[in-house]
C-alpha cells in the first residue's frame, strides 16, 4: 500500500439495479461521470457490452443486466497514490468502513484531484478497496466536495455488491442536514422532479424534463428568521440531487456558490440585515450528510450513524439560530432531527 493502488486493464464491471427506463448512455455518463457524447463514443467503439454482446447507445437496460467496459488497451494504468490526509473513521470491519468526510475533500480521482481525494487518504492508511469504477475503489455512493458527512466505503467485492444493490433498493437511508433560505410551504414536504445535465453548462444539474426521476423528502426541523433548518431524505441519489431540487422549489442551501438562487435577496423587509448576517458567516454551502442507516451486507445487523452539525458551520448556525443553540455540543440532537421520521 505505501506504493500506491495499481489499476489493471480488466473490464469495469456493473450491476444495473436502475429503472427499466435507463439508457445505455445515460447509465455509462451517471456511472462514469462522463458526457453523453463521451458514453455514447465508448459504446460505438466497441468497448461496452450488456450480458456479454455489444449495443448501442439508446438501448434500454433492465433490472439485473451486467454493463462490461473495457477502456482502449493504450491507455495507462493509473497508480492510486497513497496521501496523508486525516480521516474521521466511526465505524470500521473487515467488509466495510463509514467515513465522516469532512468538507473540501472530494471523494475519489478526477480531473484536477488525482493524488489528494478521499481514496487517497484510504490508500494512505493500508484501507482494503474493492468493488466499483477503475479510479474509485470501494466507493458505493458519492458526496460533493463542499458537503461534509457520512459516507460508506466498501472493502471487498461481496460487501460493494451487495451495499450497490441495497443502495439501488432504497434500503440504504440518508438523512442530510440544511440551513435553507426562506420557509418550506409545507412539512413534509416532497419533491419531484426529473434532473438531467444544464443544457448549456455540463458542471450544473438543472431540472428538465426527460431527466432522469428523482425524488426528494424535505422536513422542516427549525424555523429561524430567515432560514429553516430542514432534514432532506432522497429517495433517488442523483448528482447534486438536493441543491438542484431546493434550488427548484425556491429554497436553496445557505452559502451554495452554484445553485445559491439569489440568497439572501430573498428576503427583504426586516430580516434582510439578518439574512446579510447570516450570508457573510457561510464558508461553504450548509449542507452536511448527519445520519446514515442500512443493514450489514454480510451478518444483516442493523447500524445506525449520526454526525453533529460540523464546526466550520457553528458560524452560519449562530447567525440563523443565535449562539446559545451553536454552542451546544449537540444541536442537531437538541433540535431533534435525529429522532424525528427515523
Amino acid at each position: 500500500m505505501a506504493n500506491g493502488q495499481r489499476l489493471t486493464a480488466t473490464p469495469l464491471e456493473f450491476s444495473v439495479l436502475a429503472p427499466s427506463t435507463e439508457r445505455l448512455d445515460r447509465f455509462l455518463a451517471d456511472q462514469l461521470r462522463l458526457s453523453r457524447t463521451q458514453a455514447a463514443r465508448l459504446v460505438a467503439e466497441g468497448a461496452v457490452t450488456v450480458n456479454g454482446a455489444p449495443a448501442r447507445a439508446s438501448r434500454t437496460l433492465a433490472r439485473g443486466d451486467r454493463v462490461a467496459v473495457r477502456f482502449p488497451p493504450g491507455e495507462p494504468p493509473r497508480e492510486l497514490r497513497p496521501a496523508a490526509i486525516p480521516l474521521r473513521v466511526v465505524y470500521e470491519d473487515e467488509h466495510l468502513a463509514v467515513i465522516d468526510k469532512p468538507a473540501g475533500l472530494v471523494v475519489h480521482p478526477a480531473p484536477g484531484h488525482w493524488d489528494d481525494t478521499l481514496v487517497n487518504a484510504l490508500v494512505g492508511r493500508g484501507t482494503a478497496l474493492a468493488g466499483g469504477v477503475a479510479g474509485r475503489p470501494g466507493i458505493v455512493h458519492r458526496l460533493d466536495r463542499d458537503t461534509s458527512g457520512l459516507l460508506i466505503v466498501a472493502k471487498t467485492d461481496v460487501a460493494h455488491r451487495q451495499l450497490g444493490a441495497a443502495l439501488a433498493a432504497r434500503r440504504v437511508r440518508r438523512a442530510y442536514a440544511a440551513l435553507v433560505w426562506g420557509h418550506l410551504a409545507r412539512s413534509p414536504q416532497v419533491i419531484e422532479a426529473p434532473l438531467a445535465r444544464h443544457p448549456r453548462d455540463r458542471k450544473r444539474m438543472t431540472v428538465l424534463a426527460g431527466g432522469r426521476a428523482a425524488r426528494t423528502d424535505a422536513w422542516v426541523v427549525a424555523r429561524f428568521a430567515a432560514t429553516d433548518l430542514a432534514r432532506l431524505e432522497l429517495s433517488t441519489g442523483r448528482t447534486h440531487q438536493i441543491r438542484v431540487h431546493l434550488e427548484h422549489v425556491g429554497h436553496p442551501v445557505v452559502g451554495d456558490p452554484v445553485y445559491g438562487g439569489g440568497g439572501s435577496r430573498r428576503i427583504s423587509g426586516p430580516g434582510r440585515a439578518g439574512a446579510l448576517a447570516v450570508e457573510r458567516a457561510a464558508p461553504r454551502q450548509a449542507l452536511h450528510a448527519a445520519w446514515l442507516a442500512f443493514r450489514h451486507p454480510v451478518s444483516g445487523a442493523a447500524l445506525e450513524f449520526r454526525s453533529e452539525w460540523p464546526e466550520d458551520l457553528r458560524p452560519v448556525l449562530a447567525a440563523a439560530g443565535g449562539p446559545e443553540l451553536a454552542a451546544r455540543p449537540d444541536p442537531l440532537t437538541y433540535l431533534q432531527f435525529f429522532s424525528a421520521h427515523a
